[in-house]
């Protein structure tokens, strides 16, 4: 530990102390607790709503952990996998909760809510899991991502619903300032920099209602 630090403080780094540990059992101490107590665990049920509690649970004891997001991938396929879910309301609130106290985890959970809400036979009963939704998110602080989340799973079924992240008022048409570019004197520069081309309309046109394994594992780190 001590010729570490030297080397380190010579790069200008430090270890984390609150990170440092040692261990002679390396096996076990060489995996992370929140995968070691899932391991531990009954991690699946036959049953959709226990299966999903059970990842809950285990999200409530390990906020954010890569074992939870590995738990809601496994359950995203399942339920990709099912022609019919009972109860998808409570499923939606389960789902929306995980998400709402592991924030990292809230694309995965929000392609889950996409699979749910496409299971609810009315518009109407769509809009109000979104508006249920959105109240429960107002209660976080700088909820701009779950936002652009939540209006990720909402457009294609009422593409005309506002959200207060400037992300989503691009998305709606809106003339947004992401960035301050009054310093920038060349024109060509600035039309370069424009935060509307970042939208991809024709994308928009296309956009699916449920969504894609493939579009959370883009940000899904372990």
């Amino acid at each position: 530990m001590k010729t570490l630090t030297e080397v380190l403080i010579a790069l200008g780094l430090k270890l984390n102390a609150s990170k440092t540990t040692t261990a002679q059992a390396v096996i076990a101490s060489s995996i992370k607790m929140d995968k070691r107590e899932w391991m531990r665990r009954r991690q699946s049920d036959r049953n959709l709503q226990k299966h999903l509690l059970l990842i809950h649970a285990h999200g409530t004891d390990f906020p954010n952990g890569g074992s939870l997001l590995i738990a809601l991938d496994q359950f995203y396929r399942r339920l990709a996998s099912r022609k019919s879910v009972h109860n998808p309301m409570q499923l939606i609130s389960i789902a929306i909760d995980i998400g709402y106290n592991s924030p990292r985890c809230f694309p995965t959970c929000a392609a889950i809510v996409s699979k749910l809400l496409s299971k609810l036979p009315t518009k109407k009963e769509k809009l109000v899991a979104v508006d249920r939704i959105r109240k429960r998110l107002d209660q976080l602080p700088n909820n701009g991502h779950l936002e652009v989340w939540l209006q990720r799973i909402s457009y294609c079924f009422s593409p005309k619903l506002t959200y207060g992240d400037k992300l989503c008022g691009l998305v709606e048409g809106k003339k947004m300032n992401l960035w301050n570019d009054s310093w920038i004197s060349d024109t060509g520069l600035k039309r370069t920099v424009r935060p509307n081309i970042i939208v991809n309309k024709k994308r928009l046109k296309v956009l699916r209602s449920i969504v894609s394994r493939a579009e959370y594992a883009l940000l899904r780190t372990y």
